[in-house]
């Protein structure tokens, strides 16, 4: 698949109306396709958007040897425009080089789900598409330190410490 390719997997708006741009973005939210976790995956990783409360976690697996996306999912919670934008995103770079999508920008995604509808939420539009390139930048890294002969393995998220019942009865306006 090349770039045109991509733009083109992208273009799902193009010749809509406002209101027709708006249904389709409402349709994948409620009906989103690559919704999921797989089994197994190269990389798995979670973006988020601290202002509205979007969460996209990314599942990402490559094909080695053409150095292109095998699989790519997600799953997430959040506004419609980010999980419709997920849902979009993900379904077009199946396929896609590594290259593609790290050379992506956030200009194309936004016009393929209609710009006039998205330009207020350019953060929940484009948090699937930063994900996903974090998600490729995990990969080469990982990739780099296998090819260093260290195992390609993913870091395992810290753990929240329990709490106890001392947390939750103290008033954290008092020092000790």
């Amino acid at each position: 698949m090349t770039e045109r390719h991509l733009r083109g997997a992208l273009a799902t708006t193009a010749g809509m109306s406002r209101q027709e741009a708006i249904d389709f973005l409402i349709e994948r939210a409620a009906a989103p396709r690559r919704h999921g976790k797989p089994e197994r995956c190269d990389v798995t990783l979670a973006g988020g958007n601290p202002g509205c409360g979007d969460v996209v976690t990314v599942y990402l697996t490559v094909d080695r040897d053409a150095d292109a996306v095998a699989a790519a999912s997600f799953t997430g919670e959040g506004c419609t425009i980010s999980q419709a934008a997920a849902s979009v995103l993900l379904e077009a770079v199946q396929g896609a080089p590594l290259s593609e999508i790290e050379g992506m920008d956030a200009a194309d995604l936004m016009d393929a789900l209609g710009r006039d509808v998205v330009k207020s939420r350019p953060r929940c539009a484009t948090l699937a598409l930063s994900t996903l390139k974090g998600a490729v930048k995990q990969y080469r890294n990982l990739r780099l330190r296998e090819e260093a002969g260290q195992p390609m393995c993913q870091p395992r998220p810290a753990e929240p410490a329990p709490r106890t019942s001392q947390d939750s009865s103290r008033d954290p306006r008092r020092p000790g």
